[in-house]
């Protein structure tokens, strides 16, 4: 009778174990860690082809050195603003990185404007006109993966919140909870743009 009983029992407890969480959380964690990276990837590809838009438009227009100062400043800030997988469940930490990316895409956002407003002939050269361009679609990349990381924590966040992944989220891992991303501060304002300075 007691052989029957483990045999029966056996399965159950295996089954049991399987729905605690055991390969889920973990699994989900990984895609956070993943989607992170590639946001990061993202981040860098844009630092990188900002280097190369200031050196384009120094040598076109060296009368816009307050623009580009202030790109490259947040550029610097951009760059020197850590953030690792560790300090994804600190939001003072995600929301430090998040304001720093979001003042080079300010910047980054300024300066398209006044150079297509007040020096149109800028516009027309091509190395500008292409790096303008791949920088657009490094913004666009760089949505998606913000996207892409938001929801892989939202699918974290749900896994070691629900039950029966809960029991050995806090059993096994002590997972904490991830901080998505949120808008920088104040990116819900357009940029002003101020000739008379």
């Amino acid at each position: 009778m007691s052989k029957l009983r483990l045999a029966i029992l056996a399965p159950i407890a295996a089954l049991s174990l399987a729905g605690c969480g055991l390969n889920s959380v973990p699994t989900a964690e990984e895609e956070v860690n993943a989607a992170f990276g590639n946001l990061q990837a993202e981040y860098q590809r844009r630092n990188d082809l900002i280097g190369n838009l200031v050196e384009t438009v120094q040598a076109a227009a060296d009368s816009e050195e307050q623009i580009l100062t202030q790109i490259t400043e947040a550029r610097a800030s951009a760059t020197s603003a850590q953030l690792s997988p560790d300090q994804l469940d600190n939001p003072e930490a995600v929301q430090a990185y998040a304001n720093a990316q979001g003042q080079l895409a300010n910047a980054r956002s300024l300066l398209g404007t006044v150079i297509m407003e007040r020096y149109p002939q800028l516009a027309s050269q091509e190395r500008f006109a292409d790096l303008m361009v791949q920088l657009e679609g490094t913004e666009n990349s760089i949505l998606v993966a913000r996207r892409d990381y938001n929801d892989s924590v939202r699918a974290y966040n749900t896994e070691i919140r629900t039950f029966p992944s809960a029991i050995g989220a806090k059993v096994f891992y002590d997972a904490e909870p991830k901080v998505p991303f949120e808008a920088a501060e104040g990116a819900e304002e357009a940029p002003t743009v101020d000739f008379d300075q």
